[in-house]
């Protein structure tokens, strides 16, 4: 455990040169190092506005707003935090508003942890999007067709085996790792072939994390 938690602290906090195809990274880490932005300050709405400032800007520097049109008859499911469109027949794009997060930082850190431990459904950030005048991250994924019902309790055992405990409903903590993971129900996780795939993650980074 104590190697994935160096593995997992390099990923969210390490300052090695990033490629041009690490768009996801390149975000993340341009909104850690701005210091312009104080993320120990109690007004998070505040410092979420001033996240969408900068992430404007980077984003019409880097090229990297999603380019296309989203067609409303692709539309396949929505949830509190983000809609599903149908890409293409092995693939959906999200659009997400990062509600449940209470920084941009912590979503991208949420997306890092995801690819990390869920690479067969991995997200690959598209784009930023403005909706409705409100910000949008854009990712992939590939379609997961289930194939029976997600046992919860499939799901727990698991987290369990990976050393995350059960703490209320559909959430769970690794107190190893300092890492909170949310909102597994059989919507967010589903089974194909008796093989659980994660589709819908929400980790949260506690103080622990960083120690």
């Amino acid at each position: 455990m104590p190697e994935i938690k160096n593995e997992l602290q390099n990923i969210i906090l390490g300052n090695e040169q990033i490629s041009n195809k690490s768009q996801l990274k390149a975000i993340q880490h341009f909104l850690r190092r701005n210091e312009e932005i104080d993320y120990e300050s109690p007004n998070k709405k505040s410092i979420k506005r001033e996240e969408e400032k900068y992430i404007l800007s980077f984003a019409a520097a880097r090229n990297l707003f999603y380019p296309s049109e989203i067609p409303e008859e692709t539309f396949l499911a929505e949830g509190a935090e983000q809609k599903v469109y149908r890409y293409d027949h092995f693939q959906v794009i999200k659009t997400n508003n990062s509600i449940f997060y209470e920084t941009w930082l912590d979503y991208f850190n949420n997306l890092l942890l995801h690819n990390y431990f869920f690479p067969a459904a991995a997200y690959r950030f598209m784009g930023f999007k403005v909706l409705y005048n409100k910000l949008f991250a854009v990712v992939q994924q590939d379609f997961i067709n289930a194939t029976e019902p997600t046992d919860i309790n499939a799901v727990k055992q698991f987290l369990a085996y990976n050393g995350f405990k059960n703490i209320r409903n559909n959430d769970y903590y690794n107190v190893e790792l300092g890492v909170i993971f949310e909102d597994l129900h059989d919507e967010n996780v589903l089974s194909r072939n008796q093989v659980l795939f994660f589709i819908d993650t929400v980790f949260y980074l506690t103080e622990e994390f960083f120690n």
